[in-house]
């Protein structure tokens, strides 16, 4: 009896997201596994499609003909047993298709890219079978599709049944190869070819004995020509002769600059009384197998990264793996220099600014068991590791932890999975924890450490707080006190650098007209756009339309149009005016959009090639720069008033961070943040560098309205092009959640998202905060299901479990 395969298949519907049975034809039997890419024919046609495999020999009530796998695209499974159980989960979790889970797992290049052919199946005539076709058998329909003319032939082909339409698979993964040399005679031959060469030739006699010293073994060309200082020409020479063989042989595309050496690497520091006392509970953790998470709570500079490090040294003492996320790919740089420096070719990187190649690469180090340690933002939480021992996310509280496209998972939450599957130790480490983890530490569900002071025994450095308000009322629109221009003068003067803080990136955050108050806003939503001076350009920051910037008002066409609001491109140009002798690096999205920028902008800040460093959020953590003794917020206020709950503490969270990255050896630090709410409780506290205070006063805001952690909050969305469309399905959903749910349940909304229209299309959504509602989820998915109907076929519906924001 045949086996039967159950797959998986790339069409991300809810009609399709379960596993179809597939027939394995008996050449393969032996081979097919779970975790298996496959090409399967799907639904009537000439479709094929890429799957998964998810089982075998399950049993299928299906009565009629199996059809057979089309074809394997691995002969080994990517997918582990260990992520095929989390594929799963999570797709439960988080309300997701399953395909869409498994493909967050596995690179890009792992994704087969799908052609559509026309090919022949009857005979057609000469002229179509030369203009057409070019007398092949069949064409790739995207090489032809631009002419009308052509497509029209093909379609009455077509209807004639003289061709068929299909499509076919590829598989994009592709090592990259390189030239190499393989000695191809034994020790003796080689002396006899030795008889035959002038003793003159110096480079042929060289290349004689170094052939003689690889007793077989191949190696890169590259390799050869740098080891015995001999030409390419002396290499193809020997080639000619016969004494050696040129072969493509793989290699690996490796990121992160260079790999220091076992000589090289550096020794674990001395640890401190907190230091020590958190690295043994960890490392005991380790050892036992505890699985119960640690909270490290440690201020900035306690120096939590040595703990890390030695941490992840004790876990590959035991014969086992680690991973180390961090929030923001611009932190990566410094850590892997940190983690290659003290592990070295051990470390393997994962993120999303690495090219195609270089993260396939990555990833076959790591699942082939030669790299140990891996470091990375977000998705590197699926890095398929063996044997993990450990998982450490840095700055736990980062909402960048959360992903917020499909599949909307949480990195903690599949962090804490992949412990408790591997008997794993979670170690959360963040200055400012996150509400949730800390309530969670507070009652004992996770393990708390603290570390209250600074490695080098300095005070966290002075904050001042400066109210813009009458600084405006004197000067008028400004982005600078003249306390903190001062200051920054000052550090100038000293030879220190500084750090400057603004959350908005572009020239002005929007364009308006003096005469009629027309303000330019994005044609696909519901948001000013924001000009940008360096590309000249109106662009929105949610959709990425661009425009040019208006000189007239179309509105009224009159000539007064003035720009408001400011951004760090603004900032930037008037650091130049008010400080012209000052070097300014700007970080932002659009100054890091090229591969290696992070890297570079920061390398050169190190190396003291600028004063001032100017940026988002992006470097407000994670820092660690010793000259750096002036941190300024240039207007704290950018966040604080945002429609969301999490507000004050994302504000306080963010002052607290970019705090820190002042006076983090031996010069004092000093912190300005400027503000024109200098009373609220976030910002105040924040300058107390006061975290216990604060955690104390958000969680009894969040009790009274009755928010996390004190409920769990899921975000149910409708959307489409056509508003009346969007409110009747979301009027639609939120009668069947009013019938089944837990009567401690609220239900807030339906309401419109607070930016209500993007990319051309409509939101409305539903929040619903519950504790315990056992018919909640199954509710949830009922929605899903019942709502891909006829009549809402172009509503997307999408459902968030733990949201960071309701924007």
């Amino acid at each position: 009896m045949a086996r039967v395969a159950q797959v998986i298949v790339d069409v991300p519907t809810m009609q399709t997201n379960h596993p179809y049975s597939y027939e394995v034809p008996d050449k393969w039997s032996d081979i097919v596994q779970p975790g298996m890419r496959v090409v399967v024919p799907f639904g009537n046609g000439h479709r094929n499609v890429q799957g998964f495999v998810v089982n075998i020999d399950q049993p299928t009530h299906y009565q009629g003909q199996l059809r057979p796998l089309g074809s394997l695209m691995d002969m080994e499974p990517v997918i582990n047993e260990e992520l095929l159980k989390l594929s799963q989960w999570m797709a439960d979790d988080t309300y997701s298709f399953w395909i869409s889970c498994l493909y967050a797992m596995i690179p890009a290049a792992l994704k087969g890219k799908t052609r559509r052919i026309v090919r022949i199946v009857d005979e057609v005539s000469e002229k179509d079978a030369e203009e057409i076709f070019h007398n092949l058998d069949e064409i790739d329909f995207s090489e032809v599709a631009a002419n009308p003319e052509i497509v029209q032939r093909i379609r009455q082909l077509r209807r004639q049944k003289k061709v068929v339409f299909e499509y076919q698979v590829e598989n994009q993964a592709h090592a990259k190869k390189i030239t190499g040399i393989k000695p191809v005679l034994d020790f003796g031959r080689y002396e006899d070819e030795r008889q035959g060469i002038a003793k003159n030739a110096h480079a042929q006699n060289r290349l004689i004995s170094y052939l003689q010293s690889l007793n077989g073994s191949t190696v890169a060309q590259q390799k050869a020509e740098k080891q015995t200082g001999l030409s390419a020409a002396t290499f193809r020479l020997g080639e000619k002769r016969g004494w050696l063989q040129k072969v493509q042989i793989e290699t690996y595309r490796r990121p992160g600059g260079k790999i220091p050496n076992d000589k090289e690497l550096t020794k674990p520091l001395h640890l401190n009384e907190e230091q020590q006392k958190a690295f043994d509970a960890i490392s005991q953790a380790i050892q036992d197998g505890d699985t119960k998470p640690f909270l490290l709570e440690g201020v900035t500079g306690s120096g939590k990264t040595e703990v890390y490090m030695q941490s992840i040294a004790k876990a590959l003492e035991q014969g086992k793996t680690a991973l180390m996320l961090v929030p923001e790919i611009s932190l990566t740089p410094q850590m892997v220099h940190q983690l290659r420096g003290r592990f070295g070719h051990r470390v393997a990187i994962l993120h999303s600014s690495l090219s195609r190649g270089e993260r396939y690469d990555e990833w076959r180090r790591i699942e082939r068991g030669e790299a140990q340690v891996v470091v990375g933002a977000r998705s590197a939480i699926f890095a398929p590791l063996h044997h993990l021992g450990l998982i450490i996310i840095d700055e736990e509280h980062e909402p960048n932890y959360k992903q917020e496209d499909t599949p909307r998972y949480q990195a903690r939450r599949v962090a804490k999975w992949r412990g408790q599957y591997n008997q794993a130790v979670v170690v959360l480490g963040s200055a400012t924890p996150s509400l949730e983890s800390r309530s969670r530490a507070h009652v004992g569900v996770y393990h708390l450490l603290r570390m209250r002071h600074r490695v080098n025994h300095h005070p966290l450095p002075r904050t001042e707080i400066v109210d813009m308000r009458p600084v405006v009322q004197r000067e008028g629109e400004t982005d600078f006190s003249p306390r903190l221009i001062s200051l920054l003068a000052d550090r100038l003067q000293k030879g220190e650098q500084s750090i400057l803080m603004l959350n908005r990136r572009g020239f002005s955050s929007f364009v308006m007209c003096r005469d009629c108050g027309f303000v330019l806003k994005c044609s696909n939503c519901d948001i000013s756009l924001t000009l940008h001076m360096a590309s000249h350009t109106m662009r929105c920051h949610y959709c990425g339309h661009e425009e040019p910037i208006p000189r007239i008002c179309p509105h009224c066409h009159g000539h007064k149009i003035r720009y408001y609001g400011t951004g760090t491109e603004k900032v930037a140009t008037q650091l130049e005016r008010l400080l012209p002798q000052a070097r300014v690096i700007r970080m932002d999205v659009d100054t890091t959009r090229r591969k290696g920028m992070h890297e570079r902008l920061l390398k050169e800040f190190g190396e003291h090639k600028a004063d001032i460093l100017l940026g988002t959020q992006m470097i407000a953590k994670g820092l660690d720069f010793p000259n750096v003794t002036l941190v300024g917020v240039l207007n704290a206020d950018t966040g604080l008033d945002l429609p969301d709950f999490r507000a004050s503490e994302h504000t306080f969270d963010l002052l607290a961070q970019v705090s820190g990255r002042a006076g983090r050896a031996d010069k004092a630090g000093y912190v300005v943040i400027q503000t024109f709410n200098p009373t609220n409780y976030a910002i105040e506290l924040a300058q107390a560098h006061d975290y216990e205070r604060f955690f104390a006063t958000e969680m009894n805001l969040r009790y009274r309205a009755g928010y996390p952690p004190y409920y769990y909050a899921v975000k149910l969305m409708a959307s489409h092009e056509d508003q009346a469309v969007a409110l009747r399905a979301i009027n639609k959903i939120a009668k069947q959640l009013q019938t089944n749910l837990a009567p401690s349940t609220v239900v807030l909304g339906p309401s419109p998202r607070p930016i209500a229209r993007m990319k051309r299309r409509y939101y409305y959504q539903i929040v619903i905060k519950y504790k315990n509602d056992p018919v909640l989820h199954q509710l949830l998915t009922e929605v899903l299901n019942t709502n891909q109907q006829k009549n809402f076929r172009d509503v997307q519906i999408t459902i968030d479990p733990d949201p960071q924001y309701f924007m």
